[in-house]
């Protein structure tokens, strides 16, 4: 029997070392804590891309030309990369050159497309699953996920001495799991799923999803948009799998409907958090990347600058280009609507919202383009004025003469020619033009959804709308010629994140904005939004907004963003700092230390029902009751000044805690997804200089149903908090911070 008290990881997933997606983030932070798991024993798999991989991946075998081995190659690991080597396909072991350097493996597919036909048919003999030939994406798949179980297959037969576990993320990797199966390879596979296929083709169809989820005819449904042979190998991986897990409850239960089985459990996704010593280090970081934001929008609103920048609140919106999923529809609508509200209250605050999704474009617009460039010149002509003018104030002042009205006149410091050189540069702001809206040509700017319902609703960047609308259709970085920052840099700048999805089965974009200490709005259709719903007793006081659009009219829902946003508006700068403050203090809730656990509880219960005879009844009950054994849940930091109190037994990773109620096979379909088991967190005595907003943390009985709400604060009674309370709040952190400006 092998040993499963040191066992063999093999993650495979797509987007190992190839970013394409959100799976990227996924492994790239979770790596740091797997590797501080298993160290060695952890290996990635992946497609070799020969785009991203020289950039990403540091080669170790096949050692490069003109090079020397840097480290000594696993004898089984090398002895099936070179028996596969022999049959033609090619590969690259090497480091990953993230954070924790861990051990990847990438096979080209290219080099076996010339199996591609053989391997289908051996797909349909085997699994009945079709494969057209004209889907390239899913001929990538099927020659991955063969190269995948021919690796492992060669692999075990040669390493017999320790268990081997192999997860697979998503479709495109976890065709491997049914050839694994049906191949009675000794090993135990976990498939966790972030997003069903047919959920997200079924939302971006304008369907009511959720309510009419146990309806569908899947098969009918996924025939019908032409992914029928998609969502077999998607099926067929969460039932071939020894545990199926999702990323969120939402998620759990779409996964249930149209995927016909119930997850074992929910492995929420993290981010790698790294607090700052001091709280106002992040709030310095909001203003840096502030200024840069406002450089930005001085160039692009040149000559209709009619608006106070410190009267001024940058919005956004990021994501994949899913106009309906995203709620990029809903989004637009309330904008409109927070414009009539900010005229109507005649407000002096004017609100910038960013749409940040890549789409097809041509280039930059010549507006976008030319109005950084005056302002640069402007910058420029400025800085050269000023330098004359302080040279002869030095001048006039080293005479010894004492600078008054009458001593120094404005002809003496400013002469004729800067006079002109200002003229120059001021005239050439004015244009007749309005701003524009989109930093980019377009490729079909006539049938674009986002610029179609920003025409509708009328929002132009008139002189009158306190709403402005900028739409960047590119990713962001440093060396953008117009919005030069970083995605995190930007995210930074801005004030509130806005994701109003439909469709979103975790959500890293507000994920990232609580992280960054940036509040957001998200909704309870999001398992982001879900998620701190369930731990959380009132999220919208902790910079955590959340819409309903699950249990009210569209018409509601909007109407709810729209007062979210001009609530926003309404706070203080004073409010907005200390809310700032409030929402990076959640952001230990989602680090991977923390959440990490979650996977580990899933790969021990893969193992459970692959070897039960290695777990004898003297060391435990057969739950996951005592997570003790198998890794720490490692409390977060307190931050400074004094960290809010978590009240009640409750971590983070109570919302996904995978139970093994049925160590056998029979029951694996019994485990329901509400089911919880509570880790207490460490109490911590109350102290003079705590922070005056506690943090109230939700505690979840096991029998409580997720969409319950029910929770017991601190086990006993807790007065909810008043406005009253929250503006003492306010005040007391005014004095604990010390901060004035935003």
């Amino acid at each position: 029997m092998r040993n499963v008290s040191n066992p063999l990881l093999f993650e495979a997933a797509w987007e190992v070392a190839n970013k394409v997606g959100g799976i990227y983030t996924v492994i790239k932070t979770k790596v740091p804590v797997t590797v501080a798991e298993f160290g060695d024993r952890y290996t990635l798999l992946g497609p070799l891309s020969y785009k991203s991989a020289p950039m990403e991946v540091e080669a170790v075998y096949p050692v490069p030309e003109g090079s020397v081995a840097k480290e000594e190659v696993p004898p089984a690991v090398k002895e099936t990369l070179d028996a596969m080597r022999e049959q033609g396909v090619k590969s690259l072991y090497g480091r990953w050159l993230i954070e924790g350097s861990p051990k990847v493996i990438l096979f080209d597919t290219g080099s076996m497309y010339h199996r591609l036909d053989e391997w289908k048919a051996d797909l349909w003999n085997l699994a009945g699953i079709p494969s057209p030939p004209a889907d390239h994406e899913t001929n990538e798949t099927i020659v991955f996920g063969y190269l995948v179980a021919w690796f492992l297959g060669e692999f075990v037969a040669r390493q017999t001495d320790q268990a081997v576990i192999a997860a697979f993320h998503e479709w495109q990797a976890g065709l491997a799991i049914p050839l694994c199966r049906k191949r009675h390879l000794d090993l135990t596979t976990v498939f966790t799923t972030h997003a069903t296929l047919l959920g997200r083709y079924l939302c971006a169809g304008s369907v009511d999803f959720y309510n009419n989820l146990q309806y569908f005819d899947v098969d009918h449904e996924a025939g019908k948009r032409g992914i029928y042979h998609r969502y077999c190998i998607e099926r067929s991986a969460a039932h071939c799998a020894d545990v199926f897990t999702t990323v969120s409850h939402i998620t759990a239960y779409e996964a249930e409907h149209l995927l016909k089985r119930k997850p074992d459990g929910v492995v929420p996704n993290g981010l790698n958090v790294k607090k700052f010593q001091a709280m106002h280090e992040f709030q310095n970081l909001h203003s840096t990347a502030k200024e840069k934001i406002n450089e930005f929008v001085r160039g692009h609103f040149y000559g209709h600058l009619d608006f106070d920048l410190d009267n001024t609140l940058y919005f956004f919106t990021a994501g994949r280009y899913e106009y309906r999923n995203k709620g990029v529809d809903m989004f637009i609508e309330s904008l409109a609507r927070l414009n009539f509200q900010l005229q109507k209250a005649q407000s002096k605050m004017t609100v910038v919202a960013f749409i940040i999704m890549p789409a097809a474009t041509n280039s930059y617009t010549i507006e976008a383009l030319k109005g950084q460039a005056v302002m640069k010149q402007l910058r420029d002509t400025v800085r050269e004025v000023e330098s004359r003018v302080g040279q002869r104030l030095f001048e006039h002042a080293s005479r010894g003469t004492a600078p008054s009205s009458t001593t120094i006149s404005t002809e003496a410091l400013l002469s004729d020619e800067d006079m002109v050189l200002l003229k120059r540069r001021i005239f050439a702001l004015k244009r007749n033009s309005l701003p524009p809206i989109t930093t980019h040509n377009m490729a079909d700017d006539a049938t674009d959804p986002i610029l179609n319902q920003i025409r509708r609703v009328q929002l132009f960047n008139n002189t009158s709308d306190r709403v402005k609308i900028v739409f960047h259709p590119d990713f962001l970085n440093a060396n953008n010629p117009i919005l030069g920052l970083d995605y995190e840099e930007f995210v930074r700048g801005c004030h509130l994140g806005v994701f109003p999805s439909y469709y979103e089965p975790w959500g890293y974009t507000p994920a990232e904005c609580t992280v960054m200490g940036v509040p957001s709005i998200t909704t309870n259709l999001s398992g982001f939004g879900c998620f701190m719903q369930d731990l959380i007793e009132r999220p919208e006081d902790e910079g955590c907004y959340i819409v309903d659009r699950r249990l009210q009219s569209v018409e509601d829902s909007v109407n709810q963003l729209s007062d979210c946003m001009f609530g926003f508006c309404s706070k203080t700068r004073r409010q907005r700092i200390n809310q700032r403050n409030r929402v990076e203090r959640l952001s230990p809730l989602l680090d991977w230390k923390n959440l990490g656990g979650e996977y580990t509880k899933s790969r021990m219960l893969a193992l459970r029902r692959a070897y039960p005879d290695a777990f004898t009844a003297a060391e435990g009950d057969g739950t996951f009751d005592d997570v003790s054994d198998y890794f720490s849940v490692e409390r977060a930091a307190l931050s400074v000044p004094a960290s809010p109190r978590f009240r009640g037994a409750a971590t983070p990773g109570d919302m996904g805690t995978l139970t093994e109620e049925a160590c056998d096979l029979t029951a694996m379909q019994g485990l329901s997804t509400s089911d919880y088991r509570g880790q207490a967190w460490p109490s911590q005595e109350d102290e003079e200089d705590s922070y005056p907003f506690p943090l109230v943390m939700k505690v979840r009985s096991r029998s409580g149903s997720v969409m319950s709400g029910a929770s017991t604060p601190g086990g006993g009674a807790f007065r909810s908090l008043s406005e009253g309370d929250l503006m003492k709040a306010d005040a007391a952190l005014s004095k604990v911070n010390g901060i004035d400006d935003e």
